[in-house]
């Protein structure tokens, strides 16, 4: 097996557009942002606030999260629409990357998990494919999208195709 450090990341691009992401780029992880602000709308905003592992109070705060993204120096964003989930991309990425020799691959996925019809905060049933998203981790992802040169909307309608995020943190 190649070691890591002579591992190119962009093949693991051409998997993600392979799996139905609409785009992925290799990112520096300081350009992923996060805010206080984010939680405060899973908290007030969103009917799975405390209902789930996979999400607020029970994910990283955004100050935590910085410190995990400061742990890193690389990711991969993945852009998905229509009905592609970049959690399910995310984590399948984060499965490969960690068996070429990369580790510390951990992967976020977008909205909160829908595996399960109810989610037992105390013994997920599907910790191999749960994972938090990133908003739940204080990530602002509109910021986070444009920032990185990718096309994200407030979804007025929602018979709009939506523009929606995951990442694998890569080291």
């Amino acid at each position: 097996m190649e070691r890591k450090e002579v591992i190119d990341l962009n093949i693991f691009l051409a998997t993600i557009h392979g799996l139905g992401a609409a785009g992925a780029k290799i990112i520096d992880p300081r350009k992923v942002i996060t805010a206080p602000w984010v939680r405060l709308k899973c908290q007030f905003g969103c009917g799975g606030y405390n209902k789930s592992r996979c999400c607020p109070p029970n994910t990283p705060t955004p100050q935590q999260m910085r410190e995990v993204l400061d742990s890193y120096t690389r990711a991969i964003l993945i852009h998905c629409t229509g009905n592609v989930s970049p959690g399910s991309i995310a984590v399948k990425m984060e499965r490969e990357i960690f068996l070429s020799g990369f580790y510390k691959a951990l992967a976020l996925g977008a909205g909160p998990c829908k595996l399960c019809k109810e989610c037992n905060p105390e013994s997920c049933v599907n910790p191999d494919m749960a994972r938090p998203s990133m908003e739940s981790c204080g990530i602002d992802v509109y910021l986070t999208a444009r920032s990185n040169g990718f096309p994200i909307e407030v979804l007025k309608d929602r018979t709009c195709q939506a523009n929606r995020y995951g990442i694998v943190l890569i080291d």
